[in-house]
């Protein structure tokens, strides 16, 4: 059996949550079937180099190396080469699939696929259509271009539904997988967690929080800030907190907060970090603030890691983390009550330690990695023989 190539496209491999996913997938689909190629439009990003020292193909645009100025024109000469250089590029690797990561993938790769006359096109939506109010046009180019796709995905049941009742996407062309966790990754041993605390200069006892998320406005670290505030003088001294994640552009303002707050020895900024399940296993509590989700990487990876969580009740948070069992949800822009949750989880070693161990079996049994990739095996195989994603059953939605 020759292989079929399927082509990625994607913004960057940047680290970020659609990122590693994708990264995280590609090497374990099927190679005697499956030639994966990756396209970048903007970046090339760290996670390139790991795809390649794999054996995969990473090519990235030549429009997004090249550096002048950023006027209206000259970005929509940009935005049309990007398009017509992404469709010589599929033309020349003549693929069996197209699948677009992100927005602006999506925006510019689906044209290129139909200009190419990619028989199989499939779009993975991974969060709520927010930030369509920020992109202008966004919503009617990408409501223009769903009746061009062979498969819409989501990556949780908020997503899909949003799709369906405000998108007017069929029915039969949406499908659901969740993400997937490798689980072994995240099982460390106490050496690893002293030494990561040691590295960091905590204390081996002290309490220590967790937030895994690049340092965006939506994923609401100055509510948690005002959180941590309000709960301090009732958490245990030498509490740390640690902000894990790329600075998108707040990284100032959330340092110059948390000295306003008095909690700036208690807080470590990280920056973006490749020993993510390492800083978990250093960590009692893991928590997300975010205003808007998909389905959440760090929440399962969390989980996966044997901590209890505190997320937002945004997206498919609540479809991961069940509150009152794997830990707590909570609503969003509300530091009021993630403070309540953090002072619970902070008095209670016993209720740390019981969640935590019911996230873990939860991560492991729902939200495997090899059960999310068989989910792709069979929705690109099944494509190809002519089915709709509503004829899948590891993929088509619940009634």
């Amino acid at each position: 059996m020759s292989q079929l190539p399927i082509i990625y496209v994607i913004g960057s491999l940047d680290v970020g949550g659609a990122e590693r996913h994708l990264t995280q997938i590609i090497p374990r689909l099927d190679r005697a079937r499956w030639k994966p190629v990756v396209c970048c439009l903007t970046a090339r990003g760290k996670l390139a180099d790991g795809l390649e020292a794999a054996g995969f193909e990473v090519i990235v645009c030549p429009a997004a190396r090249r550096s002048g100025g950023a006027s209206r024109i000259r970005s929509l000469v940009r935005l049309v080469e990007t398009v017509f250089w992404l469709s010589r590029v599929m033309r020349r690797f003549r693929p069996a699939i197209a699948h677009f990561f992100l927005p602006g993938a999506y925006i510019l790769g689906a044209p290129a696929s139909i200009l190419a006359r990619v028989p199989v096109r499939i779009m993975s939506r991974r969060s709520l259509n927010n930030y369509q109010r920020n992109m202008r046009f966004s919503s009617a180019i990408e409501g223009g271009l769903h009746r061009y796709m062979t498969a819409i995905l989501g990556n949780s049941n908020s997503v899909v539904r949003q799709l369906r009742d405000d998108e007017n996407v069929r029915a039969d062309r949406l499908g659901l997988i969740y993400n997937g966790i490798d689980f072994a990754s995240y099982q460390k041993s106490s050496t690893v967690r002293q030494g990561v605390r040691a590295s960091l200069k905590i204390d081996r006892g002290a309490l220590v929080f967790i937030m895994v998320a690049n340092l965006i406005p939506y994923k609401g670290h100055q509510d948690l800030l005002v959180a941590f505030s309000m709960a301090r003088a009732h958490l245990p001294t030498g509490w740390r907190l640690l902000m894990v994640g790329r600075d998108d552009g707040i990284g100032t303002t959330l340092r110059e907060q948390a000295a306003n707050l008095n909690i700036n020895d208690n807080v470590l900024f990280l920056g973006s970090r490749s020993d993510v399940p390492d800083l978990l296993c250093g960590a009692d509590v893991s928590v997300l603030s975010s205003h808007e989700e998909g389905f959440s990487n760090a929440v399962l990876e969390s989980m996966a890691a044997g901590l209890p969580v505190i997320a937002t009740d945004v997206g498919g948070n609540p479809e991961a983390n069940i509150n009152g069992e794997t830990g707590f949800i909570v609503p969003p822009r509300d530091p009021e009550a993630m403070s309540e949750a953090i002072l619970l989880l902070s008095a209670d070693e016993a209720l740390r330690g019981s969640m935590g161990t019911r996230a873990a079996d939860r991560a492991e049994k729902n939200f495997s990695l090899d059960a999310c990739v068989s989910r792709y095996e069979d929705l690109y195989r099944s494509l190809l023989e002519g089915k709709l994603p509503g004829e899948i059953p590891s993929i088509r939605l619940s009634k």
